[in-house]
């Protein structure tokens, strides 16, 4: 690797005691502190780093190098980058392509987001996917600081926190107009990316974005034809003021599709229950088994939530039915109700970035509008 200007000695500490020694590509002031999760994405890292449900994490990425085609204005899946840190085998100290606007080293330093590089990010993985998901701490210098470990200690569990209302918009958005006659979406932002918005307008609807603590009957009055539950950070349990709006806006018929966070809001909804996964699924090459055609897709995944529950059924919620399974380990990954327009993917169909297997879903969603 080229060194950068700033390069200093830095660590990754895990609560459970591995210290991972590296390079910090540029200064930081107080040590960075978060859960500790891995994505497998080859590409696709400026989606990774502003996707909302990235909240309040440091990313590891097992691919070996990153930033070598730099970043653009086109891209983004939010205003910023919205995790705690990242840390990299190699950074690229160069980038080229015909679309950047810039390098990912002044892209994140920029936002005073902490790059760790020269990690043995394969080891990191590995104890990751062995001991699962934990709390972690990027600060400087060679050897473990007490005001690292202080603020590892004071960092609270992803469990029970509510990061929806921290990433969601303050006030009501108009993404896109549509034309007279545009079939209208209600998008509830628990962390809504921005590429979710964009195919919607591709097929010619008029999206209006409402804070995650909307009522009901501020939903309703916008009148919509559909509504939408976005993906978004933190525990789904935490979330509690949601299933009450989603159950009112059920009763009225309406049309609702969910992804991610909001396909777990759906199944708590409806009676099932959440639980945290041990290290999650995040990456772009996730197999998922479609129940009812047997396809297999394979899909862009980023949670460490699910519905509890497997393809024979979701435990305490009796109208919902399983559509998908995730392949590896049999967790839920598609849900519907079994007499309501209603349905939900724990994957993301929308990708940004990763593959394109599962848009249609998006079609499906306006046909159920329609019908």
């Amino acid at each position: 690797m080229t060194a950068l200007l700033d390069e200093k000695p830095g660590f990754l500490l895990l609560e459970d005691g591995p210290l991972f020694r590296g390079r910090l590509a540029a200064p930081i002031g107080a040590p960075s502190v978060a859960e500790v999760v891995f994505t497998t994405n080859m590409s696709g890292y400026q989606e990774v780093f502003t996707d909302p449900s990235f909240r309040g994490q440091i990313v590891v990425m097992t691919a070996p190098m990153i930033g070598n085609y730099g970043i653009n204005f086109e891209d983004p899946e939010s205003a910023r980058p919205q995790i705690s840190g990242i840390v990299v085998r190699e950074l690229s100290a160069t980038h080229s392509n015909w679309r950047a606007s810039g390098s990912l080293y002044d892209y994140l330093t920029g936002a005073q987001v902490p790059i760790l590089t020269e990690v043995d990010t394969r080891r990191l993985t590995r104890h990751l996917r062995t001991v699962g998901v934990l709390r972690g701490v990027i600060a400087a210098g060679s050897e473990v600081s007490k005001e690292a470990l202080a603020v590892l200690d004071a960092c609270p569990p992803m469990a029970g926190l509510d990061l929806a209302s921290v990433v969601t918009t303050e006030a009501p958005y108009e993404w896109c107009a549509g034309t007279a006659g545009s079939p209208h979406i209600v998008a509830f932002d628990y962390g809504i990316k921005r590429n979710i918005l964009r195919l919607f307008e591709e097929r010619g609807c008029r999206v209006t974005v409402v804070p995650s603590t909307t009522s009901a009957n501020e939903a309703l009055a916008l009148r919509p034809d559909g509504v939408f539950l976005s993906n978004g950070p933190g525990d789904p349990e935490a979330v509690a003021y949601a299933p009450a709006v989603i159950k009112s806006l059920a009763e009225r018929k309406i049309p609702i599709f969910g992804i991610c966070l909001g396909h777990q809001l759906l199944g708590l909804t409806f009676g099932g229950r959440t639980t945290k996964l041990p290290y999650g699924h995040r990456g772009g090459n996730h197999p998922v088994k479609d129940i009812a055609s047997g396809r297999v897709l394979i899909t862009s995944q980023n949670h460490g939530f699910a519905v509890e529950g497997g393809v024979d059924g979701i435990p305490g919620a009796p109208d919902l039915e399983v559509t998908h399974v995730n392949l590896n380990d049999g967790t839920i990954e598609g849900l519907k109700h079994k007499s309501l327009p209603i349905f939900a993917v724990q994957y993301h169909p929308e990708a940004a970035p990763g593959p394109h297997d599962a848009r249609p879903l998006f079609d499906d969603f306006m046909q159920a509008i329609g019908a």
